[in-house]
């Protein structure tokens, strides 16, 4: 199972992912009291949990009302909610909040170029955001999302001013955007804040690989969580869950054509790029321009790779130019390494079996080449014996 969260219309903020989570399934009146039992320790707070329409849209709405938007130290803030009791907030919950309250506090501290232990939150410190994130937390958590990939896509961010305890501010709050760094974002089609500090924080925390578009699933389920606002569009935030086919990831492709390389500057070069970070690394022959025999350089990486190994690829190989093709998807399969103990003629050696899944089946395994080579060279055998050898006696059964 993999879940999307989908900020691209109307953006994300605190109780618009709580409303999404309680859309998808999560318990309603567990979620509320857990909000009202932290949020009161900042403030008298109030939530109440609806089914509204947002222009069209059915949508879970958690309305969370404060009377108390005390400032509050960040240290302070977790020792307070280290304090607190609740038989639903497990450790694992509480810490991930807390994780997300210090997303905020790093963020503020480098746009206010304070220490992280002197920042005092205003309106993230106050008690409906704290209700926001802690019960967003223990949402996530009660229906499992943390065990599962989580994608998001590009957060709409608004535009126009708000105002705050620093006074007028443009959209999106320099906060948010400190938050957003190297996260791909939407300006938003209003004059209003979209993407809260809050919902940032917790958007970040809980996704595990970004994305521009849908990546291929099978639906289970689409949920809405309504957020303030009535707006000519629907104000909602869209979470989906579903299956992927077979799991997929974003990548890049760097290649460049070579015909004036030698074959030890090629090697190099291709140690360099895995060294430094390459998925893969493939060299093809080819014919180049005036029939000149040349190779083609391919590299496999992540995106936020790029500009470093096409460095790397012009520096080594002299070449004037590397074409990159981004956010390329490719499917994948679960792999695992398993050590296992094989029986050499009496000479007992662990070797490492890569285990290739879909889901929970096994479809392949094979040995790792390093340990095969290292155990060959010992054994004074041929390679495609000892692997022979290990082939005979491993077997890797499904879970």
């Amino acid at each position: 199972m993999v879940l999307i969260i989908d900020p691209q219309q109307s953006g994300i903020s605190g109780n618009m992912i709580i409303g999404a989570l309680i859309n998808l399934g999560a318990d309603r009146e567990i979620v509320g009291d857990v909000m009202e039992v932290y949020g009161s320790h900042f403030g008298e707070v109030d939530v109440e949990i609806t089914e509204v329409n947002k222009a069209g849209i059915s949508a879970s709405f958690a309305d969370v009302r404060c009377s108390d938007h005390q400032a509050m130290g960040y240290t302070n803030l977790l020792e307070i909610l280290d304090s607190i009791e609740h038989e639903k907030v497990t450790k694992t919950i509480l810490n991930f909040a807390k994780k997300v309250f210090q997303t905020v506090a790093i963020a503020e501290s480098r746009v206010h170029g304070i220490d992280l232990d002197k920042i005092h939150f205003h309106e993230v410190g106050a008690a409906d955001a704290v209700a926001d994130i802690v019960g967003a937390s223990y949402a996530f958590h009660e229906l499992g999302l943390h065990k599962m990939k989580v994608y998001g896509l590009p957060p709409a961010l608004g535009g126009g001013r708000i105002k705050s305890k620093h006074g007028d501010l443009s959209v999106p709050a320099p906060a948010t955007l400190e938050i957003l760094k190297n996260v791909p974002v939407t300006g938003g089609p209003v004059n209003y804040e979209l993407t809260t500090p809050t919902g940032a924080a917790l958007l970040v925390n809980m996704v595990d690989e970004f994305c521009e578009f849908y990546p291929m699933i099978t639906n289970h389920k689409v949920a809405y969580g309504a957020g303030k606002l009535d707006l000519e569009f629907p104000n909602v935030l869209r979470v989906v869950s579903g299956i992927l086919p077979v799991p997929t990831d974003e990548i890049s492709i760097l290649e460049t054509n070579l015909d004036d390389v030698t074959g030890e500057v090629l090697g190099n070069t291709m140690d360099r790029l895995m060294e430094e970070g390459a998925l893969d690394v493939t060299i093809i022959p080819t014919i180049a321009k005036k029939n000149r025999p040349g190779h083609l350089l391919r590299v496999i990486t992540k995106a936020t790779m790029n500009n470093k190994l096409s460095e790397i690829i012009i520096r080594e190989t002299g070449t004037l130019g590397v074409r990159t093709m981004p956010y390329v998807h490719r499917h994948i399969v679960d792999r695992e390494i398993i050590p296992v103990e094989v029986d050499f003629n009496g000479k007992v050696r662990t070797v490492r079996i890569k285990v290739a899944k879909i889901g929970e089946e096994i479809i392949n395994s094979t040995v790792e080449y390093e340990d095969a080579k290292k155990i060959s060279r010992e054994m004074g055998l041929p390679l495609k014996d000892i692997i022979r050898i290990i082939n005979q006696n491993v077997k890797v059964e499904d879970d």
